[in-house]
């Protein structure tokens, strides 16, 4: 995990990137990362038949927030294919402690959705002469996700430089960033702050009310209200129940 945190300090020299943006914390934090980099940002977003469709505003107001270039929210719909509580009929588990989430891989898992989206987001890359690509993936405040490990980014960096003409012909050396990926939680949001993120932009929750209230139970809410805490920092996001005390 070294090596990405080499390229976060090294790389970056008014180049274009490609940054995905759920509109969440840590996609808003990874932003705010890629900007503070100097890179000419183009942010990537995915309508994907998710239920938490919120999210979408939320990475238009943040790609305002931080000048992007170009915002592409793209329409892929997954709810298709279902298989997750995010875009099925499947309930989104509520409540769960930390050592539940540990158990195994959680029904909010989107089969292969990371694979997808940088896939999208390299051939975009590759249209715009750009090789660096950003994505806000964490290994350490636990999710069960097998796409936000560190092996699967550098597996993902190594077929980005062989599937590519780029790659190939040698013009380009395709960089996957993952710039949050050994921090923790409230490490995330002290940085995000640092770097001038305002978090009261960012949606969270996986299953908000019809007012995009988040439920503050289910884990991405926990693991955020968590994060705030350790952090030392009030959550600005509005909840359906108050969890300022």
């Amino acid at each position: 995990m070294s090596s990405f945190k080499q390229q976060i300090e090294t790389d970056g020299k008014s180049k274009k990137a490609v940054v995905l943006l759920s509109g969440g914390l840590d996609s808003s934090t990874t932003l705010a990362i890629a900007h503070s980099m100097g890179y000419e940002l183009y942010a990537l977003s995915f309508d994907y038949g998710q239920k938490h469709r919120f999210e979408l505003q939320a990475a238009r107001n943040l790609a305002e927030a931080f000048g992007v270039k170009s915002h592409v929210v793209m329409s892929l719909d997954l709810s298709v294919f279902g298989g997750s509580a995010l875009t099925s009929d499947l309930a989104v588990p509520k409540g769960r402690s930390e050592k539940q989430m540990e158990q195994s891989i959680p029904v909010t898992y989107v089969p292969a959705r990371n694979t997808v989206f940088l896939s999208v987001a390299m051939g975009w890359a590759e249209s715009l002469d750009a090789s660096d690509i950003f994505l806000g993936v964490n290994a350490v405040d636990y999710s069960g996700y097998p796409d936000c490990r560190p092996e699967f980014i550098s597996s993902f960096e190594t077929l980005a430089n062989l599937a590519t003409k780029t790659g190939v012909e040698g013009t380009a050396k395709w960089r996957l960033h993952a710039p949050l990926i050994e921090l923790t939680k409230a490490e995330i949001i002290c940085r995000g702050k640092e770097l001038g993120v305002d978090y009261s932009l960012t949606h969270t929750c996986y299953d908000p009310d019809s007012r995009g209230h988040a439920c503050g139970k289910c884990d991405a809410c926990l693991l955020r209200l968590q994060g705030f805490e350790q952090a030392g920092i009030k959550d600005p996001a509005v909840y359906q129940v108050d969890h300022s005390t």
